[in-house]
Order: structure tokens, then sequence, then C-alpha cells
């Protein structure tokens, strides 16, 4: 009892609870299910040798991340099923990680999908789809309680940049739409693999692939991460303004603002984006500079992620080792 005391005094002290919030493309965590839709190196005992051994290898190392995160809440991509995020759950929870709450977004034309894993109780999941025909991922919403205070977290899971960013631009619009029902004093963080830079407005105006919106992207314009003079959101801004969203890269140097890397070219594809009701001393606040990449040496080779790992000659087989091609991200949150 006097150390309970102790700690509840001391959690006062320092300014209240603090949450850990992290996202994480795990990089195709397939079950061993055949549904039909899976991606031809993860048929189940198939050419590429997707064997019971190699997928619990693949969930043992994504446990391994996750647990060295060890975020209260993470949003997840690139989840096959709920097969498969159970499994991981049940690993975590085997490495000493428990999260009793979870979400899956489960698209049936997708072979990929989002999900959520909570030690705080989620009140309530939303999925919402982007088109009709089920080709793009559903965006993932948590209502979750916070020690009475109500969180939303909002796990996306954009188009591939193999596509131009007219297709992003649909799952800008259909998030934007659902921000847009919200009250303004509504506290809301958006997380996941977004396929977009930080500053996707600048990089991408020269390539004819991707740019065919006449400059206009979803994370910058859509989601408002940049003001009508294209100048990028600052805290500062975000706290006077309540019609604008702070992209939470800008609290890292420039050179440490990347997650993936393609062909050499660092990009921070994985983003994590807050409300201002996040920064206006009330309630839930974004702990300004906590933001970060979860970077142990394990998670690199040869200045890359350690993507998980298939051989380079042919037949091609998995080899059981590696991560995924993207790094975490985190940030905290206090009350």
């Amino acid at each position: 009892m006097r150390f309970a005391m102790l700690l509840g005094l001391l959690i006062s002290f320092l300014g209240g609870v603090e949450v850990k919030i992290a996202s994480y493309n795990v990089e195709n965590l397939f079950d061993m299910n055949r549904d039909g839709n899976e991606y031809e190196e993860y048929i189940p005992n198939g050419d590429w040798g997707w064997t019971e051994d190699i997928y619990r290898i693949k969930v043992r190392n994504t446990a391994q991340v996750i647990r060295g995160i060890n975020a209260d809440i993470i949003g997840l991509q690139e989840i096959e099923s709920e097969t498969a995020l159970k499994a991981l759950k049940a690993e975590l929870n085997r490495q000493g990680l428990y999260y009793r709450y979870y979400l899956f977004a489960r698209n049936k034309n997708s072979a990929v999908n989002t999900a959520l894993l909570s030690r705080y109780p989620i009140q309530s999941g939303l999925k919402h789809p982007i088109t009709h025909n089920g080709r793009y991922r559903d965006i993932l919403e948590a209502k979750i309680d916070i020690n009475g205070k109500v969180l939303r977290v909002f796990v996306n899971h954009w188009k591939s940049k193999s596509g131009p960013e007219s297709k992003r631009i649909l799952s800008a619009k259909r998030l934007a739409l659902r921000l847009g029902e919200l009250s303004e004093d509504e506290p809301y963080v958006l997380l996941g693999d977004f396929n977009s830079h930080y500053e996707e407005y600048k990089t991408f105006l020269k390539s004819r692939k991707h740019n065919d919106t006449e400059g206009i992207t979803g994370i910058n314009h859509i989601l408002r991460t940049i003001d009508d003079e294209r100048n990028p959101i600052t805290y500062s801004t975000l706290q006077s303004n309540h019609k604008y969203l702070y992209n939470l890269w800008y609290d890292l140097d420039s050179e440490q603002r990347w997650s993936h890397k393609y062909k050499g070219k660092a990009e921070g594809l994985d983003n994590m984006i807050i409300s201002s009701a996040l920064a206006d001393g009330e309630g839930i606040e974004y702990v300004r500079g906590s933001f970060n990449r979860f970077i142990p040496d394990y998670l690199f080779y040869k200045g890359k992620p350690y993507r998980w790992q298939h051989s380079k000659t042919h037949p091609k087989r998995h080899l059981g080792e590696g991560y995924s091609d993207h790094l975490p991200i985190y940030a905290l949150f206090r009350m």
C-alpha cells in the first residue's frame, strides 16, 4: 500500500501518466492458412518455402521488435489475418509483453491489413473503406480509454508508390471526411505507412509517375500538414490554429527523418500526425520532442533496414532471417 501511494505521488509530481504510442509496418506477416489471395511467396508450403517453421521465425522476429519498442499502443501494417495477429500476440506474451486489447481491420480483397494492439481498453473500433470495390486497405479507427480520457488512433496503410498520387489522395480524403465529423477539441493521432514522404509535396513534383494531381498531395494538402503558402505546420502553429495537423517528423533533425530506403533513397513513409487537441495544454498531451525511430543495431544491414530475407538466386526461397523494410516510429503522450 505504501509503495502504491508513493508511486501515485511520483506520477503526479512528474505530470501524470505517460503513454507510448508506436507504428510498425512489419513487412508481410502471413499465416499458414490458404485463403487464395496470398502473395505468391507466401502461399503456405509453396515453391518459396513458406513453411510452419519459417512462419514461426517471422512471428518471433516481429515480436522481438515490438517487445523492444515496448509501446502501450501500437498500430501495425501488413498483417494478413486475425490468425496471424493472434499468433503474434501469443508470441509477445511468451516474450513478456502482454496486450489485452486488439483490433483488426479485415478487408477480404486485400492480402495484408492493418491492426492495433493496446494495453488500454478499446471503447470501440471502426474500419473505414476507401472505395466500394475493396481494392484499398481500410483505415482502422480505435477509440481508446486512457485513464478516463478518450484518444482516437487511426491506423493507415495507403497505396504504394507503384501507383500515382491520386490513389493516395482517395485514402486521404476518406480520412479527412471522418476527421471532419469529430469536434475540434477531439484528440487524435494519425499513424501508419502512408507511402508518402512527410514533405511529399516537394519530393514528387518532378515525378510524372506520381504527380498526376497537379502538385496536390494527400498527406500535405488534404490532411493540411502545410498551410496555404505551402509552409510546413509547426508545433506553435498547431497550438494556435485548429484546422491544421502537425507531422511529428519535424521534431527530429532532417537527416533522421526517414523510416524506409528504396534504391538508396531515404524517405519518411511512416508518419505520426497529431491534432491540435494534443497541444492545447489540457487532457492528453503530446510530449514535445519525444518522437523518434526505434533503431537498435539488429534492425540494420549495410545502412538499410534489415528486411525479411529471400534468396537472391533461383529458385527464390525464404531464408528465415531479417525483420522488415520499415523502421518503427514512436512518441510519448502525457495525461
